[in-house]
This record gives C-alpha cells, sequence and structure tokens, in this order.
C-alpha cells in the first residue's frame, strides 16, 4: 500500500489564535504541525509542545527567527498569524526567502484581515504572487460545518425550485479582543469593523453565492451604507477599566475605536438580481460568550444559526466557588449559572474544515477557492463601510480608495469630543 503523504506545516504567531489553529489539526487528515515561529522562543516553544502533546505534530521545531522557519526543509506552507501591524513585513520576509532560492515553500495561508489598508493588502497578495505561492485566506466562518451543510441544503432545495437567495444577516458580538494592539486604533486598523466585520460580510458572500462559486464571480458590488459607535468603551468608567486591563491602550475617552459597526452592502447577484448582505459587529455585546449569527432569506425559504444555541448546557450554582476562564466557550463572561458548552471550538467556528481544505488542496498543488483575492475583496468592502460612516453617506462603486486610512487608525475619530 502506497504511503499518504502528509503537508509540514509551519505557524507562524503563537498567540491566542494560534492555540485555535493547533486544536484544530486534530481533525486534519492531510497534514502536521512540524514547526512554530513567535516572537520569542518561549512562545514558540509553549505552543510546538502543545502540538506535540495533543498528537498533531512529532518533534515539532520552535524558532523565533522567520529565515529559520521558512528554510526548514519539513515545512511546506506556512500559516501566518501575527497580529495586523506585521502583516507586510512578515509575509514580506518569508516570499524573500522564496524568491532569493534560499527555501522551498509550496504555499501559505494568511489570516484575516489581509491587511489594514486596501494598500496593504494588495501588497501582501502581490508579494505572495510574485513568489509563486499557492495561497488561502482564513476566513473560518466560511468553513463553519452548520453554515456549510445549511447553505448547501439551501441552494440545492430551496434555491433550485423557487429563486436564488436575496438577504443574509452575519453577526459576530463579544465583550473585547484579549490583546492590547486590537484595541489601539493604528496597530488593528480600526476597531471592531476592521476586526470582525471581516468575518461578517464574507460569510454574507458566501451564503448568497452558490456552492463552488467564487463569490466575486457571482456578486457585483454596487453599494454600502455604514454605522459606526462607541457605545460602552468610550465611556469614562469602561475607558479607565481597559487602561487598568490592558496596559499601553489609548484612552478611549480621547481616542476611540469604534466597539459598534453596522453595514448594509448591496450587490446584482449572477441572475441580475438585487441581494444585501447586512452585516453587525460589536465588542459591546455582553452574554454567556462570543455569539456568531446567521440569517439567509430566499423566496421560499429561510436558514439561520447561532452558536449560543448549543447541544450542550451547563449549570453552575452560586455557591460554587469559581476562576475565571473560557473552558465552555470563547469569550465567557460568567462561571455560574445557565451556560452554553461548544463540545469543539475549532470545529464549530469552522477552523477544522478551513485547515483540512486548505491542506488537501495544498498538498495537491490545487489553488483554494477561497484565495488572498477573496482577502483583498473583503478590505476593499470594510474601507468603503468606513467611509460610509465617517462621511455620514451611501457609498457607491466603482471605488477609488488605495489611499484611503479610516479616521480612527489615524486617532482622528472621536464621537464624543
Amino acid at each position: 500500500m502506497a504511503q499518504r503523504e502528509t503537508l509540514g506545516v509551519g505557524i507562524l504567531g503563537a498567540g491566542f489564535i494560534g492555540h485555535f489553529h493547533v486544536d484544530s489539526f486534530t481533525g486534519v487528515r492531510d497534514a502536521d504541525v512540524v514547526a512554530v515561529c513567535s516572537l520569542t522562543k518561549e512562545s514558540a516553544q509553549s505552543l510546538a509542545d502543545k502540538a506535540e502533546a495533543t498528537g498533531v505534530g512529532n518533534q515539532v521545531a520552535a524558532y523565533d527567527d522567520i529565515a529559520q522557519l521558512v528554510r526548514d526543509p519539513r515545512v511546506d506552507a506556512i500559516w501566518v498569524l501575527t497580529p495586523n501591524f506585521t502583516r507586510i513585513e512578515v509575509v514580506r520576509a518569508i516570499t524573500d526567502e522564496v524568491t532569493s532560492g534560499r527555501a522551498e515553500l509550496k504555499a501559505i495561508a494568511i489570516e484575516k484581515p489581509l491587511g489594514r489598508t486596501i494598500a496593504e493588502a494588495r501588497e501582501v497578495l502581490e508579494l505572495v504572487q510574485g513568489a509563486g505561492l499557492l495561497h488561502g485566506y482564513l476566513e473560518n466562518q466560511v468553513y463553519s460545518p452548520g453554515l456549510v451543510r445549511s447553505r448547501d441544503i439551501v441552494w440545492a432545495r430551496g434555491a433550485a425550485a423557487s429563486g436564488t437567495p436575496y438577504l443574509a444577516r452575519a453577526a459576530e458580538e463579544h465583550s473585547g479582543p484579549h490583546n492590547t494592539w486590537f484595541w489601539n486604533g493604528a496597530t488593528e486598523g480600526g476597531g471592531v469593523l476592521n476586526d470582525m466585520m471581516c468575518h461578517s460580510v464574507e460569510a454574507g458572500r458566501f451564503l448568497l453565492s452558490p456552492p463552488g462559486t467564487r463569490h466575486s464571480e457571482w456578486l457585483t458590488p454596487v453599494a454600502v451604507t455604514a454605522t459606526i459607535a462607541s457605545l460602552k468603551w468610550g465611556r469614562a468608567k469602561h475607558a479607565k477599566e481597559l487602561q487598568d486591563t490592558y496596559p499601553g491602550v489609548v484612552d478611549y475617552t480621547k481616542t476611540p475605536s469604534e466597539d459598534y459597526a453596522h453595514a448594509v452592502f448591496e450587490f446584482v447577484n449572477g441572475d441580475g438580481e438585487p441581494v444585501i448582505v447586512e452585516a453587525t459587529t460589536s465588542w459591546s455585546y455582553v452574554g454567556a460568550g462570543l455569539r456568531l449569527s446567521f440569517e439567509l432569506l430566499g423566496p421560499e425559504y429561510s436558514m439561520e444559526s447561532d452558536t449560543l444555541s448549543t447541544e450542550s448546557r451547563l449549570f453552575m450554582s452560586r455557591n460554587l466557588e469559581q476562576s475565571e476562564g473560557e473552558d465552555m466557550i470563547e469569550k465567557q463572561n460568567a462561571e455560574e449559572g445557565l451556560m452554553p458548552l461548544l463540545s469543539d471550538e475549532s470545529m464549530s467556528y469552522g477552523y477544522t474544515g478551513e485547515n483540512s481544505y486548505l491542506a488537501t488542496a495544498f498538498l495537491k498543488g490545487e489553488q483554494p477557492l477561497e484565495g488572498l483575492e477573496a482577502g483583498l475583496e473583503v478590505v476593499e468592502f470594510l474601507m468603503a463601510a468606513y467611509q460610509s460612516a465617517e462621511e455620514g453617506r451611501r457609498v457607491t462603486w466603482p471605488l477609488d480608495l488605495e489611499d484611503f486610512v479610516p479616521a480612527v487608525a489615524k486617532g482622528e475619530w472621536n464621537p464624543r469630543a
């Protein structure tokens, strides 16, 4: 019997999202984690140890130098999971090693968003294309099994019989990020709109597009109308809480990032019909934990999904002494009462499906459907939404936002001033 090949994956970035990805590889058959690279050898070693302990890698190398990671002969593909403000720097470091001939690499996968601006996202795409690498855009929600399965059925049964869907709603809400750089507009590239609406607009495009079709080939953008606001964290009490919790965070009473964003994206679909993606994101939601909700509506059908409507729930009484944690669900806000439990968050949120699909495609030498071009398109949608919110008007395509930088990212936005 012929031996089955596996893709050697190098993880670049050992933070919160890195742990999610390593967890997800327990459900990936065509890849092993062979190396981890981070700013410090200690954090890289910690994630490498986890990969070995969970059985998704063997003799996983730990590096604090990107060149060493790329030159490792066991590394076939790199998953870039570093913060937004490092994106161009680390992608250039990877592609320089490849184009110079110092390293061989098959592929690269890059976390959302692809850049903080259209110019950054385009440069990342061009660097990767110039190096001749296969590429994937790491948008986990379009691989969520609940979303994929329901979308397939809706299109096969509902759309085939009564017509294509016309309205997708996608929302992502939680109480705020884990790390200082997310909260600072300059390093994040904005606030919750940049951080999380990249998920929602792409999930909406996914739901409105036929299975197996590139979103940009089915949906032509027409216009966007957006609103951003500082609802919670700009209040003096909570701004101080931020500064106490995350040393180095900006003063949200003076230079906040938006903690709420809503946008209505208008498209024309492949049938020539008007369709809409309605996206809502929030860092000011306080509930059991991270809430992802989706709806899809068509002429004679609809679907809905909510990650907090879980199969299992736990109850902990007030008499139990509980320490803070996120062992039941991401962004968990309580440790007592009736609480939802996700048995496998990396599976439910789409990380397992995402990494399984990309690993198989890369191993076969095939370009994934959700490539970095999709990441560039998403950044264009986000910048158009920021412009709409800043100018208080409906923004229409075609656009010229190549040099546009959101006021939030420049520290020039404060609705409370």
